[in-house]
């Protein structure tokens, strides 16, 4: 299988000290790994630093087999997608005019959306099921489907891989569902995805692999099996967690415990 991304050794450090060292992964075509970890783990940072908004102090990023370090920003967001926690919407953009924004680094300079721009936008509305909203206000949206939008703004930049920074962040569980459905669609299409999350029972939901950011490294990185389970989900945040088989729904959960 096609490897969309690797990441070799990477690296990145405030003025205070290391925010994580030697981190290494790679991410095949359709795959969709979860980066799991506590607060302040550094997982925004390694989202940014993969999505070349943040300079890291060593290692590389490479995407589809090139280097992000050689390309510029217009060039990385051709390939790259970048869905930021949510944030809000000042102005009373309709979705499909906020969808097409992420067309930006295929529009040359002092130049206009054309209607293949458009399509386009349209297509990624339909990608992700939300067509209907297109002539909505973002800002009348509920989270989770403003949520939805931004990642269909992402994949209105065409991209190889979609980078998602706690995208079920301040989400009711039926919002979180109806972003992980999204997640699950789209790598069933063929997107490659890397998400942050609090949440170990999201690798379960969505995960083909998992990662365990904490004390500025890697502590595993693997299968979703192989990294969420008692041992390294307590080590990681610092309480007790059980993992349990669910017969009834056919899946592992977790449970922090006292």
């Amino acid at each position: 299988m096609e490897l969309m991304l690797e990441v070799d050794s990477l690296a990145y450090s405030y003025g205070n000290g290391p925010v994580f060292e030697n981190v290494s992964f790679s991410l095949k075509k359709g795959d969709v790994m979860c980066i799991l970890g506590p607060n302040g783990a550094g997982k925004s940072t390694l989202i940014k630093c993969i999505a070349g908004i943040f300079k890291p102090a060593a290692g590389s990023v490479r995407i589809m087999g090139e280097d992000t370090a050689s390309l510029g920003a217009m060039e990385i967001a051709r390939s790259i997608g970048y869905v930021p926690q949510q944030n809000e919407v000042i102005f009373p953009f309709t979705v499909l005019d906020f969808v097409v924004m992420g067309r930006t680094p295929h529009i040359p300079l002092f130049s206009s959306p054309n209607n293949k721009d458009m399509d386009i936008a349209r297509e990624a509305l339909s990608m992700v099921g939300v067509e209907d909203l297109a002539d909505r206000t973002v800002s009348s949206l509920s989270g989770g489907q403003r949520q939805i939008v931004l990642i269909a703004r992402a994949l209105a930049q065409q991209p190889a891989l979609l980078l998602l920074d706690e995208p079920t962040a301040h989400l009711d569980f039926g919002n979180q569902i109806l972003v992980l459905e999204t997640v699950q669609k789209l790598a069933a299409k063929g997107m490659s995805i890397l998400m942050n999350t609090h949440m170990p029972d999201h690798a379960f939901l969505v995960g083909n692999s998992a990662a365990a950011l904490t004390e500025n490294k890697l502590v595993a990185v693997g299968e979703v099996k192989t990294v969420v389970n008692s041992q390294i989900m307590s080590s990681l945040y610092g309480v007790k967690v059980a993992v349990r088989e669910m017969e009834d729904i056919k899946r592992k959960v977790c449970v922090p415990y006292m």
